[in-house]
């Protein structure tokens, strides 16, 4: 299998489901390939719903999930495409990565110190 951060060079267009939530100073991110909107993810114990009315409150392109990334104090991240994307930005190590039926599931909190 390919790294991940490899996959994010193809030249596939990169659509996302995302949903952006506002509390205190912080932001939080929740994204997922459009390809995987509307499936349940099921691994033993885990489930993960990955459901339209959640995590599709808007689609985005690639630059615009790019900047959620950059913006963000924690994202949950589902799917190939956007999980790579957080490698390649040097936000996250794939060690970091957790699989779920074959697909990648990646969560970040970014620590800050005022």
């Amino acid at each position: 299998m390919r790294p991940l951060y490899l996959k994010s060079l193809r030249g596939d267009t990169e659509i996302y489901a995302a949903r952006t939530t506002k509390y205190s100073d912080s932001l939080m991110i929740s994204v997922c390939d459009s390809d995987l909107v509307d499936r349940t993810l099921r691994q033993g114990e885990v489930v993960i719903s990955l459901s339209r009315e959640y995590f599709q409150e808007e689609v985005i392109e690639k630059e615009q999930a790019a900047d959620l990334l950059n913006k963000c104090s924690i994202a949950n991240l589902v799917g190939e495409k956007i999980v790579a994307m957080a490698i390649s930005m040097g936000l996250a190590k794939e060690a970091s990565v957790k699989w779920i039926c074959g697909i990648p599931f990646l969560m970040i909190f970014k620590f800050y110190h005022r």
